[in-house]
């Protein structure tokens, strides 16, 4: 079983995003700043900040990509094709099961 820790709160995602764009001039390159904020707010790995700068550029559109709501409508619709399909098939078997009990020769006299 794979275990997926909880995700941060969306403050404390935010919060080092502004972070991390104060104190970069203060640092040699942005990964830097991005390795003392992950330190100072206690998140796991400065990759996780990473990613998170990164996709706030993405959002503010500063760098390409997905934006946070175009995932979060892509995640949704799968969620919806893949409900749709599961009716589809039980709708499939059911069909099935009635043709079958019309084909039946009726026993009745």
């Amino acid at each position: 079983m794979t275990y997926r820790a909880q995700p941060y709160p969306r403050e404390l995602r935010e919060r080092a995003v502004r972070m991390v764009a104060e104190v970069t001039p203060n640092y040699d390159s942005q990964w830097a700043a991005i390795g003392a904020v992950a330190q100072k707010l206690g998140v796991g790995t400065a990759e996780t900040v990473r990613k998170w700068v990164r996709q706030a550029e993405i959002d503010q559109g500063q760098r390409p990509g997905g934006s946070t709501e175009e995932s979060a409508e892509i995640k949704r619709l799968k969620r919806e094709v893949a409900e749709l399909r599961r009716a589809n098939e039980i709708l499939k078997a059911a069909s099935a099961f009635f043709a079958a009990e019309l084909d039946r020769p009726s026993t009745r006299s």
